[in-house]
């Protein structure tokens, strides 16, 4: 991996993809780091309606062009959270979890995240009906009532989108009308689904294992009413949208900061560290949208391309070519050459994504046998058969063995079949390796189902020499499962985080589980949100986890 380079992005959302592209076209070395997934924010977006000359516009869509447009650009992309940050010299110092990196100059783009209300029960109750995503969680309140808390651009637009899975969709705002541009507003307000509060807060939930009941005030005429679930859901969700908090924990001791904890720049997006900059949803400014976002983003690095310029030349620096048009993701390399696969049985796989998924298959360098049983009642688990076919064909190493159910009970018991679809990774002594997917690993979980093959197969991931110390201090069968649904972007780091630990582990087993297709365990175990860990089939957890948070949650 290379450690340097002229610009580091800081942040994969549109304002750092827009100052991917402008600092690639002018043939910065770029690298631009995420920790999560690329597109940020944007990618809930279920429609974007405002983005000058896209008409219709799916968030998720127009982030991955501007995610291959930067590629063409020959930026790399790396996947890693920054853990700490060196300014004060010309050379810029980053250290990330997978290691340092160095640049002349630096763009911050982490954005915002949700803001929490502070209701009463709201902590209490996230994942059992308290959500604040709704592409990610959305599917889990299937033929439900949702409340929407916000009077927003996102609120409006996401109770919108909730009236695909809700029966009824209740948007609660504190303001006499919503703050976002009348046309969204008025689409809200002339749902059929839809129904709208104005001058109304919520001040409680509360039930048993899952939210029964909810508390609400009318600001203006202080009349309080409750809403209880009624006897044949049992349940109901609340979604808040309520504004984001920006992403500035990393550097508030560093750059200067409003009240708010927004960075602060210049118009040219400079902060008062030479060759830093912040672009986008963190920084102070009256609109926060995605055009704004890819304006800051534009400016940053025209900004930062003239500092280098100047930088270098000062240092006697001689610029070199950007070479090769290699992207980094998940630690591997690959080009940008497509060769058609052809004869593909999966509708999930492109010729690019095929190409991307051979040069990672590439290093894994052990044998991997990916074992599936196939109930022919079950349309998931043909799909996921054929699925693995196809992959099977995309690397040396891999080999890919159908029974159907009842034809090897053998089998069937080594590698504890007891859920469908299934599909089960062997080592390369043919031993299960403690990992299973019970679901197609489309959508974000493709890419957790690659990296278990590498991990499984290759050098993996790099882990620290402290914390495989702690795995291999794990002395009792251990079971888990991490619940997901395929939309959501914070599920696939939980699934390798604990597929990991399975790999160093013999006692560990580690098994995702689509929700969408096991019903039956999310209404056991009581799960409204996503990613849902559940531990020897007893304890769950919800959130976003790291490897040392798992491991915290195995030693307890």
């Amino acid at each position: 991996m290379e450690t340097n380079y002229d610009l580091i992005i800081v942040g994969g959302g549109p304002a750092g993809l827009s100052a991917a592209i402008y600092a690639g076209r002018a043939k910065l070395k770029t690298l631009i780091i995420e920790k999560d997934e690329w597109g940020g924010q944007v990618n809930k977006t279920y429609e974007v309606a405002n983005y000058p000359g896209i008409r219709g516009g799916k968030g998720p869509h127009m982030m991955e062009e501007m995610r291959k447009q930067a590629q063409d650009f020959k930026v790399h992309f790396m996947h890693a959270e920054v853990i700490k940050t060196q300014l004060d010299s010309d050379m810029k110092v980053i250290l990330t979890d997978k290691g340092e990196l160095k640049a002349y100059a630096l763009i911050i783009a982490t954005g915002a995240s949700p803001r929490k209300l502070g209701f009463k029960g709201e902590f209490e109750f996230t994942g059992r009906g308290v959500a604040y995503c709704s592409t990610c969680d959305g599917q889990l309140f299937e033929g439900l009532e949702v409340f929407v808390i916000g009077a927003g651009f996102a609120a409006a637009e996401e109770a919108i989108f909730l009236t695909k899975y809700a029966k009824k969709v209740m948007v609660i705002a504190r303001e006499p009308e919503f703050t976002c541009a009348k046309s969204i507003a008025d689409k809200v307000l002339a749902h059929p689904k839809v129904e709208v509060m104005f001058n109304t807060e919520l001040t409680e939930v509360g039930g048993d294992e899952l939210l029964n009941y909810a508390h609400f005030i009318n600001n203006q005429t202080q009349e309080r009413f409750m809403y209880k679930a009624n006897e044949t859901d049992g349940t109901f969700g609340v979604f808040v949208f309520v504004g984001y908090a920006p992403q500035s924990g990393l550097f508030k001791d560093v750059l200067e900061t409003d009240e708010y904890g927004y960075l602060k720049t210049n118009e040219h997006m400079k902060t008062r560290i030479s060759g830093v900059y912040v672009a986008g949803d963190l920084r102070p400014k009256q609109l926060r949208q995605i055009v704004t976002a890819v304006a800051d983003g534009a400016i940053a690095a025209t900004s930062a391309e003239k500092y280098i310029s100047s930088l270098k030349e000062k240092l006697g620096i001689v610029t070199e070519e950007v070479e090769g048009n290699q992207v980094q993701v998940n630690g591997a390399n690959h080009s940008n050459a497509i060769e058609k696969i052809s004869k593909r049985r999966s509708q999930l796989l492109t010729d690019a994504l095929c190409e991307q998924i051979k040069e990672i298959l590439k290093r894994v360098e052990k044998q991997v046998t990916l074992i599936t049983i196939v109930d022919e009642q079950n349309q998931k688990s043909i799909e996921l058969r054929d699925l693995l076919l196809d992959l099977a064909e995309l690397g040396e190493k891999i080999e890919c063995k159908v029974y159907a159910r009842g034809e090897n009970s053998e089998v069937e018991q080594a590698i504890q079949a007891d859920k469908y679809p299934i599909v089960a990774l062997l080592n390369e002594k043919g031993q299960y390796s403690g990992v299973k997917f019970h679901g197609v690993p489309g959508g974000h979980e493709l890419n957790s189902f690659i990296l278990a093959l590498y991990n499984l197969g290759g050098q993996g991931q790099a882990i620290t020499s402290e914390q495989l110390e702690v795995i291999k201090t794990l002395d009792k069968p251990t079971n888990i499962k991490i619940c997901v649904s395929l939309s959501c972007h914070l599920c696939p780091d939980v699934v390798v985080s604990a597929q990991r630990i399975a790999i160093e582990n013999e006692y560990v087993e580690a098994e995702m589980i689509d929700l969408a297709n096991f019903k039956a365990i999310k209404d056991e175990y009581k799960i409204m949100s996503v990613p849902a860990i559940i531990i020897n089939d007893e304890k769950v957890y919800f959130g976003a986890k790291k490897l040392d948070e798992i491991l915290s949650l195995l030693k307890d």
